[in-house]
């Protein structure tokens, strides 16, 4: 297998807006293929930019979504946003085997969701748990997440970064074949 190298530039950070930090991969051009991703974002992800900016930040997802797809352009990368703790499970029921990796952002069903978690474990497709903030330093109900044991792995108090971390770590397990 050929050599992997991960590089991280970090570009000036601006005054009020998040910094951006380009992770690049030197790949084998066998595995250089195009890769599927859902993004699912749970309750009250939809108020981001607004709701408690200095916990998750100044910009909308919508607003981090078109970067994310400009960081990725070989790869098509989807997201839904729901409240409803159903319309997720439904989602997961739906894409859960075919995408090549889904990253779940489950908000507050994180700490409270068992159906979450029971849905994560009956799909094929890996899927990475993320958190804007460090949840462990926050409040001790935070600290809890009933889908963790159910998914691949869990990235969280980067900001929206987190996302770019999760889809970096589901092309690396492609590529290598982790367990």
């Amino acid at each position: 297998m050929a050599k992997k190298s991960i590089k991280q530039v970090e570009q000036p950070r601006e005054h009020n807006k998040a910094s951006k930090i380009k992770v690049s991969l030197s790949i084998n051009p066998i595995f250089d293929k195009h890769m599927n991703f859902l993004i699912l974002n749970g309750p009250n992800l939809n108020l981001l930019g607004k709701r408690e900016p200095e916990i998750y930040g100044r910009s909308s997802f919508d607003e981090f979504f078109a970067t994310l797809q400009h960081q990725f352009p070989e790869h098509a990368i989807s997201y839904v946003q729901s409240n409803h703790e159903g319309d997720l499970i439904d989602q997961l029921h739906q894409h859960g085997f075919d995408m090549d990796g889904i990253v779940i952002n489950a908000g507050a069903y994180t700490h409270t969701s068992i159906a979450l978690a029971d849905a994560i474990r009956s799909i094929t497709s890996p899927v990475i748990e993320v958190h804007l903030s460090n949840v462990f330093k926050r409040e001790t109900y935070r600290h809890h997440s009933f889908i963790s044991e159910a998914c691949l792995g869990v990235i969280a108090g980067f900001g929206m970064h987190s996302y770019v971390l999760a889809i970096q770590a589901l092309i690396l397990k492609k590529q290598t074949s982790l367990p």
